[in-house]
Formats: structure tokens, sequence, C-alpha cells
């Protein structure tokens, strides 16, 4: 018996090029799965460039107070001066801020038996404040900074040209007290040794009371015998807040490209990171 066969079954073949796209559309989705380590970057990257914006932001910030602060002072210093507040007028002083470096006069008598000296370091080298008390004529006091004296002319029998007698009047500054700082030695009332021009301390241990709550720190105009020397206040203050704030938003920058590298590398095909 014959028995008859179909016609041959005809196989037919891929290209290889189509076999491997359809090798790899099968394998890269399992190559470019999102990794553990690729979501730690993601949360770092994110976390730390905005600690970085946030900071360079803060600079910017800073940077216009600073100049607002530059521009009052440099107002206030060399405005006209005016007279400085009565007793009645401090307690609505409010914030030190509001009346700092404001140029003042006043008169009075120098309570010269009262000074306080305060170590110092200027550019005429290490020495004291002079901080005397100055009585009004309503009874109120305000303590004056009239100066700087070197280390060895700090007994005031050796400059008793600069210590006047009799009504006195005095131009300068209004200034906060000093209440201490990183910087600043403790004060030691009991043994007369001073760091700080903290004024209730000075008041307290100079026994009086009814003293201002600020402080002034007289100007320039020479003193008889030439001590103390007046007007060293520091009108000048660091302003780096701008290359603060750049380097802060370099950093944030760069942390962004790292990340992108990293997370680039991470989330890439396994033949590519081998390749790599």
């Amino acid at each position: 018996m014959r028995v008859e066969r179909g016609p041959p079954k005809q196989t037919i073949s891929l290209p290889v090029a189509l076999r491997k796209d359809r090798d790899m559309s099968e394998i890269a989705p399992q190559n470019r799965r999102i990794r553990p380590a690729a979501i730690v970057v993601l949360f770092l990257t994110i976390a730390l460039t905005g600690c970085l914006l946030a900071l360079g932001t803060w600079q910017v910030q800073r940077l216009f107070w600073k100049l607002d602060l530059i521009e009052r002072v440099d107002a206030r210093a060399h405005a006209e001066p005016v007279d400085a507040p009565a007793a009645s007028e401090w307690p609505a002083l409010g914030n030190p801020s509001d009346y700092e470096y404001r140029r003042v006069k006043l008169t009075g008598t120098l309570l010269n038996d009262r000074e306080v000296q305060v170590y110092t370091v200027t550019d005429l080298g290490p020495g004291y404040w002079v901080m005397t008390p100055l009585r009004r004529d309503d009874g109120s006091s305000i303590i004056v900074n009239r100066g700087f004296v070197p280390s060895d002319r700090r007994d005031p029998s050796s400059r008793a040209g600069g210590e006047p007698t009799g009504n006195v009047g005095i131009v300068g500054l209004m200034r906060a007290p000093e209440t201490g700082g990183l910087f600043l030695r403790t004060n030691d009332p009991a043994n007369g040794r001073w760091y700080s021009r903290n004024i209730p301390q000075i008041t307290q241990a100079s026994g009086f009371s009814d003293v201002a709550p600020f402080y002034v720190d007289a100007d320039a105009t020479p003193n008889p015998g030439g001590l103390p020397v007046g007007g060293k206040t520091m009108l000048t203050f660091p302003n780096n807040h701008l290359s603060y704030a750049v380097t802060w938003y370099i950093l944030a920058a760069m942390v962004v490209a790292a990340g992108w590298y990293v997370l680039r590398n991470l989330n890439a095909p396994k033949s590519k990171r081998d390749a790599d």
C-alpha cells in the first residue's frame, strides 16, 4: 500500500539580528529593574542637595541683613549728634539694634573715682578701656568709654591730666552692653579684673543705681594729656556671606552631578556595567 505524504514542513528562520533583539527585550526588564541601592542614593542626593541649597539661601538672607546693618550703622555714626536719651526714655529703647551706634551728645560730671578699666587689644596694642560714669544734672548716670590707655598707663595717677573735673561735654556713639561670649573671659569684679563691657556688672560693682542700660563710646576728640585715646569704635563688619552662598550652591550642584552619575551606573544594564 502506498502512503501519500503531505508537503514537507517549512521552518521559518528568523534573522540573527531579530532573534537577538527579541532575546534582549526579554531580559531587559530584569536588567533595568530599580535597585535598592539606587533608591538610597536618590534619597541621599535629594536630602543633601536640599540642605546645601537651604544653607546657600540662608547666607543670601544674611548678606542682605549685613548690608542693611552696614548702611544703618554708617548713617547713624555720621549723623549730627542728638541728646542722649533721658532716664525717662530708657525703658522705651527696645532692642539694641534700634539705637546702637546712634551719635549722641551729653554733659555732666565724670566720676573719675568710680572708673573701671576693661582689658582689650586694639591697633595700639594691649591695654584697657577707661569706663567712667558721667553724672548728669537730673541725677541719672551714663557710663562712658572714654577711650584706650596702654597697660603701663592703667593707673589714673599716671595720666592725671586726662581726668577732668567739673562739667564736661562728650560726643560719642551709643553702644549695647557686652554680656559675654565665646571669646571673652569672665569678669572678676571682686579683684578688679574686667574683660567685657558688661554694664549691669559694672554698675553693681560701682555701687550706685539709676544708670543707663547702654554706654557711650567717646569720639576722637583729644583728651588733656593725650589719654585716654577715644574714637576707637570698630565700624567695619566682615561680610563674606556672598562667597559662602556661592560655595554652598556649588556644592549642591556637585552633589546633583555625583548623584546622577552613580544612579546612571546603578540602573544601567548588567552587560553595560560589565563593559564599563
